[in-house]
């Protein structure tokens, strides 16, 4: 029997396919991501993108479109995201690709140590044949990329800085996807498979003495409080991901056309916006840290060469020889100039 809780909690959980009702109806989208929550104009980058989007489409379809964000894996727990959205109980997510590897291998592409060098070359994805290779495969397995956004990483230490691959040796790092860990034990570190939410704890405890995230992430998830050293990925980094924000396809097939080219267009138009997010905070992420008084170094072109010699004779290798669409999309990507 189905009781009044059951069906509360029905309601609640409820994917945006079984909320159409008719033409006129509101249609109320979720999004989830699992980065800190601000404000339209304040705050994390990502948080503000996804509130930028709901507003936009709210505008442009004169509110029969609507989406309440949710942060701090507040909805679904991140991992669980992806999951979730390929099997329609959830509308959208800004998601970190890599975070989907252990479901899809491919998508692990998404940070590939050395692969990407510059907002520029991760730019042009999104038209070159590796993009829509992409988009199509992550179309087969359920998922539409809305908007393509980048973000260049650095590393946060409590003890020593990681700069080079010398100094990997002995630490225990926390690299963000299978590729970049593979890289880590190349050069002698143990490696930490968790999100970037749980990066602080993870150092707090000891468990972690390194972190490589985005900088957006190291400023929101306050790393400077217990870090001692900042390597800082301004300048040019190995470490860039595509952290895009996505929908289901069930859910994205199941609306009428006019609120799909809305949700495309709107989503296409942000990118920019996410781009000037991750660049800017690529410079704050220094201010913070040497605010907090730890020490900041760069990157510099032969130090990102070392990372990347290790990468293309490792994490390069082993992606492509996963499985056929691995190596097409490894080819692709390799070909991006």
């Amino acid at each position: 029997m189905l009781t009044r809780r059951h069906i509360l909690a029905s309601a609640i959980a409820a994917p945006a396919i079984l909320r159409f009702g008719t033409a006129h109806a509101a249609t109320t989208l979720k999004i989830s991501h699992q980065f800190p929550g601000g404000t339209i104009d304040k705050g994390d980058f990502r948080d503000r993108l996804c509130r930028k989007f709901a507003e936009e489409i709210s505008k442009r379809s004169g509110g029969e479109l609507t989406a309440d964000v949710y942060p701090n894996s507040s909805l679904i727990k991140t991992n669980a995201q992806f999951s979730a959205m390929r099997k329609g109980a959830l509308d959208l997510s800004l998601f970190p690709m890599p975070y989907a590897g252990g479901e899809v291998p491919e998508a692990n592409i998404g940070l590939m140590p050395g692969l990407v060098p510059s907002y520029d070359i991760g730019d042009k994805w999104k038209k070159e044949p590796v993009g829509k290779a992409f988009a199509d495969f992550l179309a087969d397995k359920g998922i539409i990329i809305v908007s393509w956004v980048w973000q260049a990483g650095g590393v946060a230490s409590r003890s020593r800085p990681l700069v080079t691959p010398e100094d990997a040796k002995g630490l225990k790092v926390r690299g963000g996807s299978r590729e970049m860990d593979m890289v880590l034990q190349t050069a002698g570190a143990a490696v930490l498979s968790l999100p970037s939410n749980e990066i602080y704890a993870a150092m707090q405890t000891g468990a972690c003495d390194a972190g490589i995230t985005s900088s957006t992430s190291l400023i929101s998830f306050r790393l400077e409080e217990i870090a001692k050293s900042l390597t800082s990925g301004a300048g040019q980094s190995y470490w860039f991901m595509l952290e895009p924000l996505l929908m289901s396809k069930s859910i994205f097939d199941a609306m009428p056309k006019n609120q799909q080219d809305i949700i495309l267009s709107v989503g296409s138009e942000l990118e920019a916006f996410g781009r000037k997010g991750a660049q800017d905070d690529d410079i704050e992420v220094a201010k913070v840290y040497e605010k907090a008084g730890a020490k900041v170094s760069p990157l510099d072109a032969a130090t990102v060469e070392k990372w990347r010699d290790i990468a293309r004779d490792t994490a390069w290798k082993d992606y492509a020889a996963k499985t056929p669409t691995a190596a097409n999309l490894m080819k692709l990507a390799s070909a991006v100039s």
